[in-house]
């Protein structure tokens, strides 16, 4: 890890070229902070290969601690200068301070989310709530049959709180919960026995692609000739969480104010001979 941060050190050099005219001194301790986020963001940049559009992406990091590229530029310069000054020394405290940093995370890395993790849990979203829904007749049965169109591809979680009382005459009651693709089919199924007397909770996870249009939940499945219902449903949601990886990008976009030191800045450059 040293070497490449030093090697990265080197090419900051390249800043150097240029730097003709007399700009702010940066404090030694504000450049090791400048050289820990650039290490970091080009770490970052390099182990998830991504392709940059352009070569100006380290102004937005110099701007958050108020300098420009020229200042970087001439404090680098002007460290030849300095007889009591190396920059060694600044690339050495960020060095400590990215260990330091390593050390905590190691540590909590054991109790944190996944970047998957919080990325889904990030994106989703409630699609359909219902808070109550109360069925004493036959024509209201219908009310007991949700149906959710237009799906994504996806997940689908779908929780109900359902009640059949004591006045309910059909015995046997079932539900069922099922996906309709495109074509009309069903595809993952799942029909249950509605238990009596107490409130219950039904959930059920559905996955979806581009073949798959409507989730349907239906409450009211009686085993022979309907009798008279009465049956609660409560408390229905369904959260939908988009693919994984769509939901990271989502996360990294949101997040993504700044992009800083990556390699291709120090392209043209001549890194120096040491530190």
């Amino acid at each position: 890890m040293k070497y490449r941060i030093r090697l990265a050190a080197l090419l900051l050099l390249g800043l150097m070229a240029g730097a003709c005219t007399r700009h702010k001194i940066i404090p030694d301790d504000e450049l090791a902070l400048i050289f820990h986020d650039a290490f970091l963001t080009n770490a970052y940049i390099t182990t998830e290969r991504l392709r940059l559009d352009s070569l100006e992406i380290y102004e937005p990091i110099f701007a958050r601690y108020g300098y420009t590229t020229e200042d970087v530029q001439y404090t680098i310069g002007n460290f030849s200068k300095r007889k009591s000054a190396r920059l060694g020394d600044v690339v050495e405290e960020s060095i400590r301070m990215l260990e330091e940093e390593g050390k905590r995370y190691e540590h909590e890395v054991s109790i944190l989310d996944t970047i998957d993790n919080v990325a889904r849990r990030t994106f989703t979203r409630r699609v359909y709530t219902d808070s109550l829904v109360r069925v004493r007749t036959l024509r209201d049965t219908a009310r007991l049959h949700v149906r959710l169109d237009t799906l994504l591809a996806g997940e689908y979680n779908l929780s109900v709180c359902y009640t059949v009382d004591s006045l309910d005459r059909n015995p046997g009651l079932r539900g069922s919960a099922w996906l309709e693709r495109c074509d009309g089919s069903r595809t993952g199924g799942y029909t249950f026995t509605l238990r009596r007397g107490k409130e219950e909770r039904f959930s059920r996870h559905f996955t979806t692609d581009s073949t798959t249009r409507r989730l349907h939940l239906n409450l009211f499945l009686p085993r022979e000739a309907a009798g008279r219902p009465s049956v609660t449903m409560r408390d229905l949601r369904i959260d939908y969480t988009p693919p994984t990886a769509q939901a990271v990008e989502s996360l990294y976009i949101r997040q993504l104010d700044i992009r800083i030191f990556a390699d291709e800045f120090f392209r043209a450059a001549h890194p120096a001979d040491s530190l």
